[in-house]
């Protein structure tokens, strides 16, 4: 008897919601109820676009499955261990199910020719469970094919979770994760509800337990995935922001709400929706939606970068983009980058030594390569080990059950990782020994594992798609450099564990590093807003400030030379203050000794250090040098003249700060193209950030 259901949080589709409001009101004439409970503010936009969506009448896409092969293997078993097929007449019968209509007949005689052979171990042959005479095209089931499909029948795979007994009445009261009871013994005390327990004894999936009267308990963890969102729900949310954002265009926030309280929803909840929204609107211009696409980059307190790319496309395309991404930037910069995934956004992030335009981030993927660049990103990725244990326990290669026992679920991993070690040897293959992209077995469960990652996990084929839309102009993509993170990126930033796509401890996350007020919604409008105090700053920071003549020497060495209103003033070309007092009697000082000298060459004058003498060649040859150091100095290095002029720049930067092209050009008398070439080569070893003047 079930008056009322109360949802805590969105369940992530229509389907989910309506059948758990459905087990209310059951009694004739009676209606079902049900309630949402968000449990945060990107939970509420999406609970509030789910209310919507049922009342609109709108359904998720059922999505059948097309000729998944593990299923296949386990009924193949089952038949031929009722009976004797042909198999041309087997396929036939095959190919009347709607899931397999379409099935090739060489992946039918792959997953027969799979059941047959078996899997050659050290301890020989295995799970060959069918005989196959390709001759004649017979086949029957070997003796142990019935009592394995009986007893390891069935799709549903297994999480290995521990059931809680409370003793001495037998309850059932909850489940635990399989390593949380690993990590358990006898004694320890946890908490399961409002209340705490004692363990007994741990037995093989069952964790016996006592009521241990309120003492202080440990709180249990579980390692999981978490389901997608459904795309019907998805684009619910995009049309939500959508709208919003017109409403506050057209009109102020307080009409807004209540509008949305005109249409059922709670008061409170549409002015924490209304409030939300409006400050993510001011701080990015725009709200994200599934026609526009939002990147914003900022950087934290330990200067790590940070990429967040907004789209609220759901996790199962976000979780692909991420991945792809993440695999594309680790190879342009040789760095294991972290990452993670959500409904709604994605964020990625890299060290301090990293640079790149983000407009350029959404060409790093093209349609026609990102498919290859995914698969051998989820070969890295945990889901890959967990598909491939479902999928060989549904196609009876690895037993859940043996001899009217379940069979431990250690006892299960080992079984399936020495499976993969048999068929995809380079799966777990020494790293040392892998050059280049992992190459894929021609293998049904390879295959089908893969697949089910790219398409039920994942969505590559919604990928593939935005990525057109992308290239051909159908969906926008606009960039930003915030000074902080804007309101939308606080959930992506302190993502739980199942939105990381990389191994990384949640501890040691980059992302801890983000000082921010999730509370605070009240600064949203300024985070674009980079003052020019805050750049003179900088600027003045970054310059040197020597007190003597050895730290004018280090001065030139770090700057790689210095112009002539750099010199005579003591500033730099912002105008940051130096003392500039002793330079002159410094620089002759250091003169004496050839450690410097003064460079012409026509109207244009520098003073340097004399270990950047070779570099300065290879720009102006024809430069002349008072003192002229080069006959004290060994052999001097021949450079390339793009090599001298990143050399010279690479030093330059580090302590002017922000700087213009044409500034940087004219200050080294160099021409434009040719700094720029030198620029980009900075910017492809992650040291500069070229930006639009």
């Amino acid at each position: 008897h079930v008056d009322l259901v109360c949802q805590m949080g969105s369940p992530g589709s229509i389907a989910a919601l309506l059948q758990r409001i459905g087990r209310s009101g059951h009694a004739v004439g009676e209606t079902p109820k049900g309630r949402l409970f968000p449990l945060s503010r990107d939970d509420l936009v999406e609970c509030v676009a789910l209310q919507r969506a049922l009342q609109s009448g709108m359904l998720d896409t059922i999505v059948i499955p097309t000729a998944p092969l593990d299923v296949l293997a386990q009924q193949l078993v089952a038949e031929l261990a009722a009976r004797d097929w042909g198999a041309d007449g087997l396929y036939q019968v095959v190919c009347q199910a709607w899931p397999y209509r379409d099935l090739d007949k060489e992946q039918f005689r792959q997953v027969l020719r799979m059941l047959a052979d078996g899997y050659s171990t050290r301890r020989g042959r295995r799970s060959a469970l069918v005989f196959y005479d390709a001759v004649n095209g017979e086949l029957r089931g070997r003796p142990a094919a019935r009592l394995t499909a009986l007893q390891n029948g069935g799709a549903i795979p297994d999480h290995f979770d521990y059931e809680v007994i409370m003793l001495p009445q037998g309850h059932r009261v909850g489940t635990l994760n399989e390593d949380f009871a690993f990590e358990s013994i006898a004694g320890d005390i946890f908490q399961l509800g409002n209340t705490s327990y004692r363990i007994l004894k741990i037995e093989q999936g069952r964790v016996l337990v006592e009521d241990a009267h309120g003492q202080p308990p440990n709180i249990p963890f579980w390692f999981g995935d978490t389901p997608g969102r459904s795309d019907e729900l998805s684009m619910a949310v995009s049309d939500l922001r959508a709208e919003i954002e017109r409403q506050l265009q057209e009109s102020d926030p307080v009409t807004v709400t209540k509008t949305l309280t005109g249409q059922g929803i709670a008061p409170l909840a549409a002015a924490q929706l209304v409030e939300y929204l409006h400050a993510s609107l001011l701080a990015l211009d725009c709200l994200p939606t599934r026609d526009r696409i939002v990147m914003e980059r900022f950087f934290d307190d330990s200067g790590d970068m940070h990429l967040v790319v907004h789209a609220p496309l759901g996790s199962r395309l976000m979780r692909a983009w991420g991945l792809a991404l993440r695999k594309r930037f680790c190879r342009q910069f040789n760095f294991e980058l972290q990452a993670s995934a959500l409904e709604d956004a994605l964020i990625l992030s890299l060290g301090e030594t990293h640079s790149f335009e983000i407009a350029d981030v959404a060409a790093y993927l093209k349609p026609e390569t990102v498919r290859d660049v995914l698969i051998q990103a989820l070969l890295d990725a945990p889901m890959f080990e967990l598909r491939w244990r479902w999928n060989a326990t549904t196609a009876l290669a690895v037993q859940r059950m043996r001899n009217g026992k379940k069979v431990p679920p250690q006892w299960q991993r080992n079984q399936a990782e020495d499976l993969v070690a048999v068929v995809f040897p380079d799966q777990i293959a020494c790293f040392e020994n892998i050059r280049g992209a992992r190459e894929i077995p021609d293998h049904p469960l390879v295959k089908q594992t893969i697949g089910d990652c790219l398409t039920e996990t994942m969505d590559i084929d919604g990928l593939e798609l935005l990525l057109d839309k992308i290239i051909a102009g159908n969906v926008e993509v606009r960039c930003l450099d915030l000074v902080g993170p804007s309101p939308l990126s606080r959930e992506i930033i302190n993502a739980r564990p199942y939105a990381f796509l990389d191994d990384g401890e949640a501890e040691n996350r980059r992302t801890l590093a983000i000082s921010h007020n999730p509370d605070d919604l009240s600064s949203a409008a300024t985070l674009s807003i980079i003052s020019v105090e805050a750049t003179e700053q900088v600027r003045n920071e970054a310059w040197i400030q020597p007190r003597n003549a050895d730290e004018l020497h280090d001065g030139l060495l770090q700057l790689g030379f210095l112009t002539r209103p750099e010199f005579t003033s003591g500033n730099s070309s912002s105008g940051a203050a130096g003392n500039a007092a002793g330079w002159d009697a410094w620089f002759k000082a250091l003169a004496d000794e050839f450690r410097v000298c003064h460079v012409s060459s026509g109207e244009h004058h520098w003073w340097l250090a004399a270990e950047r003498l070779p570099e300065w060649l290879a720009i102006h040859p024809q430069a002349e040098f008072s003192p002229d150091p080069r006959a004290l100095l060994p052999s001097l290095p021949d450079l390339e003249r793009e090599q001298a002029l990143a050399n010279l720049l690479r030093s330059r930067m580090a302590g002017l700060g922000p700087i213009s092209r044409r500034q940087m050009a004219a200050d080294l008398a160099a021409d434009e193209d040719t700094l720029q070439r030198a620029l980009l080569s900075l910017q492809s070893e992650g040291f500069a950030i070229l930006m639009q003047d």
